[in-house]
């Protein structure tokens, strides 16, 4: 397990973290010169060190102005997993090693805080989430099945790389085992606990989603996959009830489409949708199929893109490449959810939830009974996806997870075998908003802003309010997508080590410039129109004057609006640290 901290020292020569657990002397010392780190004891921390509490350490990163520290300052309890405390990370500091930056020039100390903005942007986006005496990033059926040299190993080890979101943070600390104790893997995602009552009997619900940070990135940046396979806005989605020492798990998954295709934003609402003409898609396709299968059993692919439109191609694309694979482990299913649900016919989403009841029966979930006997076995899961793998997607999930959770607490006694789930009100309230917030959390940390569709997930049906909102969120989007998006997309590769900053004095990629059309044709756009209201507002002597006038300028702010749409790639905030594969 790791320690749990109680303070931070500061000294002029190093930083000292010391631990609270009964007996521990150990603590660790960070120099803030050579940045060695050391183990020492609490006789060795200088009187005179300045203190504050601290919550954990997230890692550290060098910038410009040489290395940081980033530690957890504030944490919040979300609940207790099998009798392990579960924290959310709330508040976060970053430290300086060196005590100036008297030794960096302009530029250098610009763009020093262009990168401590970047890390602190990643920080700020909520859900981030630790435990110090249990592993958050496997499921219960992976830690049910583990070596003795397994759990012999530290949290930092054992954890599943793919979602330790300060794995790039912590490697320091990775070489050197004695550390390790001192180091907190940290999950992204969503994480809710909740005791519910049904029938009198209470059990405690739980929903965790994990998020990959293999490819991690915001909405239009980074879509399909990358050469090793891994596919964008991956997440591993557990759902876990526990009663009188029972305990079952039903794990979802969410990702991009798995092949090399690309959404660049370029101004318009909705850009279109590009396959890669020149690459080898079955390459990357297998490698991401193979993996899955390996971690996650058969795979049933749950595609809810339209068929029609900018859409179809990207469908067609993914059920040839199913087929081509010829793979008994891999099922594919095509639903086209928003011709389904055309309408606002929302109930016609169980004719996907019955299509597939068999396959989810053939898969069934994991389940423990009090005295630690396997009861059953998850031996498939459904990979859900839509465009961004988020509004649509999280839908199905949440009905998927619903039949799941039926069978389980009908077999562990809670419901009576008549009963339905739907009719425990009480429950359906907390499942139905549970369900919505994971959407939420993971719609604000890939698009930026909450979930489309969560008025369906929350009251299971569609309301004109929720579409008024899903417009305003929808706006929202467009907005971020095009013009603060660039920035995201950097923050989240420093932050995972995508990018390193160069220890050299010579130019970053912040230095970037914009060419000429960059400033100059909105300038004209804004004045041209401008110039048409004036016109309006203060008429000439004549109407046909007028007209003229109001002709000309409006004509002037339509083609200069014409030549900025068709350039809009120009105009949009792009990233500026990102490596090119990861662009095209």
């Amino acid at each position: 397990s790791v320690l749990t901290y109680s303070s931070g020292h500061t000294s002029p020569e190093k930083f000292y973290i010391e631990a609270c657990d009964d007996g521990v002397d150990a603590v660790l010392a960070i120099d803030r010169v050579s940045n060695e780190m050391t183990l020492t004891g609490k006789k060795d921390v200088p009187s005179s060190a300045n203190t504050r509490p601290i919550c954990g350490i997230m890692g550290t990163v060098r910038l410009v102005a040489g290395m940081y520290l980033i530690v957890i300052t504030k944490k919040r309890n979300v609940g207790s997993l099998l009798g392990h405390a579960v924290w959310k990370a709330v508040d976060f500091d970053i430290i300086s090693y060196k005590k100036t930056v008297l030794h960096l020039t302009e530029n250098q100390t610009q763009d020093n805080k262009t990168f401590l903005s970047m890390i602190n942007n990643v920080l700020t986006t909520d859900g981030f989430y630790f435990c110090t005496d249990y592993d958050l990033t496997h499921t219960l059926q992976r830690l049910a099945d583990v070596s003795h040299d397994f759990q012999e190993m530290s949290l930092l080890e054992r954890a599943d790389q793919r979602f330790v979101w300060n794995g790039s943070l912590l490697r320091e600390f990775l070489t050197q085992p004695e550390l390790h104790k001192f180091a907190i893997p940290v999950v992204h995602g969503f994480i809710v606990m909740k005791p519910c009552r049904v029938n009198g009997k209470i059990f405690e619900w739980i929903l965790i989603s994990r998020r990959s940070c293999f490819r991690a990135g915001v909405r239009y940046y980074v879509r399909g996959i990358d050469s090793e396979g891994h596919a964008a806005n991956f997440v591993e989605t557990e759902q876990i009830v526990l009663y009188n020492g029972g305990r079952a798990s039903f794990v979802q998954t969410r990702g991009s489409m798995p092949f090399f295709w690309s959404q660049r934003p370029n101004l318009k609402y909705k850009p279109k949708p590009l396959i890669s003409k020149n690459t080898n898609h079955m390459d990357g396709f297998q490698r991401h199929f193979d993996s899955q299968v390996l971690i996650y059993g058969k795979q049933t692919i749950l595609n809810l893109i339209n068929q029609k439109g900018s859409e179809k191609p990207l469908e067609q694309a993914f059920a040839k490449m199913v087929s081509g694979m010829e793979n008994g482990m891999i099922k594919y299913v095509a639903f086209d959810f928003h011709k389904e649900c055309s309408g606002m016919r929302w109930d016609r989403l169980n004719i996907l939830v019955d299509n597939v009841a068999e396959t989810q029966d053939e898969y069934s979930y994991f389940m423990v009974d009090a005295a630690g006997k396997v009861l059953s076995q998850q031996k498939g899961t459904f990979r859900s996806n839509c465009m961004d793998c988020l509004d649509r997607t999280n839908v199905i999930q949440s009905m998927l997870a619903r039949r799941s959770i039926q069978s389980q607490l009908q077999r562990m006694g809670v419901l009576h075998v008549a009963q339905r789930i739907e009719e425990q009100a009480d429950f359906e309230k907390i499942y139905k908003n549970a369900w919505a917030d994971n959407a939420n959390a993971c719609a604000k940390q890939y698009a930026g802003t909450g979930a489309l569709k969560t008025d369906f997930t929350r009251t299971g049906k569609r309301t004109q309010m929720g579409l008024v909102m899903d417009g305003v969120n929808s706006a929202i989007r467009y907005y971020k997508n095009n013009f603060s998006d660039g920035f995201r997309q950097d923050s989240i590769d420093l932050f995972l080590g995508n990018y390193a900053v160069d220890e050299t004095d010579g130019p970053t990629p912040l230095r970037i410039q914009k060419d000429w059309k960059f400033l100059t044709l909105p300038i004209i756009m804004v004045v041209a129109f401008s110039m048409c209201i004036i016109c309006l507002l203060m008429a000439g002597d004549t109407w046909t004057e007028t007209l003229a006038y109001v002709l000309f300028w409006g004509a002037a702010a339509a083609v200069t609006a014409a030549v900025i749409v068709f350039n809009g790639r120009d105009f949009v905030d792009a990233p500026k640290l990102v490596q090119k594969e990861k662009m095209d």
